[in-house]
Formats: C-alpha cells, structure tokens, sequence
C-alpha cells in the first residue's frame, strides 16, 4: 500500500493492508527488518532525511517510529481520529507532517514526539501532505525559521500553511 526510499538509496520500506511494515536492504538485496506495531493497513512509510528513523503509519491512526538501524520502535505518536493517509519529514528531521481522512493535518516535534500544531480547514480528507523546500533567499526576506507545507485532499485544492505553530 506504500513504499519510500531512503535519502542515501541504501533502504526502502514497504507498508501492507496486513499491517505488515518492511525495511529492505538495497546493498545485500535482502529484508533488514520485519517490524511489529501496526495490525491495519499502513497506507504510508516516511524515512527521515538521515535514514535513522522511519515513520509508519495508517488506518490504526497512529504513527509509528521505528529505529532504522535496530529495528525498535521507538515512538507512537497518537491525536488523529481517522486513518493517516500520508507522511512527511522536514528538510531537518525535527518535523514529521501528517494528513488524515478526518481533514486535519498535524505536525510532530520529532524531539519530544507531541504534536506542536494541527490545522484543519476542512473535514474532508487529506490525501497528500508535503513539507516545501526553503526558499534559496528566504533569510534575506525575513524567512530564515518559515517552513511551509502543502496538503491536498477530497477538495480539489491544494493549501499550503506557512511553519509548525500553533496548538495540538
């Protein structure tokens, strides 16, 4: 149901409608680890822009972090009331971004695995969300600290949110 690859191309990951979640070795061509945690369809895997952690998650409605190198999970980060349908980290690693069937969109201080902000606009779902690159000049235009984020859902539209503030 899902697949990502890591930044450097030595992982990929799957994600199953069992629950099943994969970490394969790109180098030796075989599986690095089965991992446990999720018993329902996992519609998305993230792997963080260092390839230390990968984020799992789906119709269980919680997100699931898995050390890449052990295989453990480390974190299950919960506050969404339907399916997560999609993931993604920060150019930093310090945010994971979530977008659920329920129209809410979340963002996870990866550090302290809580929720520093959700946003919502709308009930209906969210199929995509995508953390955008800084802008090259951004600091000369007073945006060194803004990162901004696109979500896309059942709306047709596309909204895009400026940063991680506000409430969980």
């Amino acid at each position: 149901m899902s697949i990502d690859v890591s930044l450097d191309g030595r992982f990929t990951a799957s994600g199953h409608e069992n629950g099943g979640v994969y970490i394969f070795n790109n180098e030796t061509g075989r599986m690095h680890h089965s991992l446990q945690g999720l018993q329902s369809p996992v519609r998305a895997v993230r792997f963080s822009p260092g390839g230390t952690l990968l984020a799992a998650t789906g119709d269980a409605r919680i997100i699931a972090l898995y050390d890449v190198a052990s295989g453990e999970q480390v974190a299950a980060l919960t506050g969404h009331s339907a399916w997560i349908l999609s993931l993604d980290f920060n150019s930093s690693g310090e945010y994971l971004l979530s977008g659920a069937h329920d129209g809410k969109a979340k963002v996870w201080s990866v550090q302290t695995r809580a929720c520093v902000a959700t946003h919502s606009e709308t009930d209906q779902p969210l199929w995509a969300v995508r953390w955008l690159p800084k802008a090259a000049g951004a600091a000369g235009a007073g945006l060194a600290k803004a990162e901004m984020f696109a979500v896309a859902g059942k709306t047709g539209g596309i909204e895009v949110y400026r940063e991680a503030s506000g409430g969980g």
